[in-house]
């Protein structure tokens, strides 16, 4: 089993930033495909950006791209996603996620392609 702890979210004005964490324990990470996802209230959770494996192949939300960048560290056993010139469109619980699936290096934007889930962090984005 694994377990992934989000941190990193709070309370931030529109157009300043945060840096959201993922540790994961129990097994190692560094053969997933992991992502982030979030889910604003009375909405459906989706996709906000993956990165692969391999760490070659990155793909992100139409709405975050060229604000947000994922990362990851597998010596931290870690991802990590910066957010930046924030929205308050973009407030909503973030979740990390792991895609487990041991066969391709591919960057899910799926939220049924992942087999773990964090709890989730809290960003909220004040206009």
């Amino acid at each position: 089993q694994v377990q992934l702890v989000e941190s990193g979210g709070g309370l931030v004005q529109a157009g300043g930033s945060l840096r959201l964490s993922c540790v994961a324990s129990g097994r190692t990470v560094s053969n997933y495909n992991m992502g982030w996802f979030r889910q604003a209230p009375g909405k459906e959770r989706e996709f906000v950006a993956a990165i692969s494996r391999s760490g070659s192949r990155i793909y992100y939300a139409d709405s975050v791209k060229g604000r947000f960048t994922i990362s990851r560290d597998n010596a931290e056993n870690s991802e990590y996603l910066q957010m930046n010139t924030l929205k308050a469109e973009d407030t909503a619980v973030y979740y990390c996620a792991a895609d487990a699936s041991p066969h391709y290096d591919a960057t899910p934007t799926s939220r049924f392609a992942y087999d773990y889930w964090g709890q989730g962090t809290q960003v909220t984005v004040s206009s």
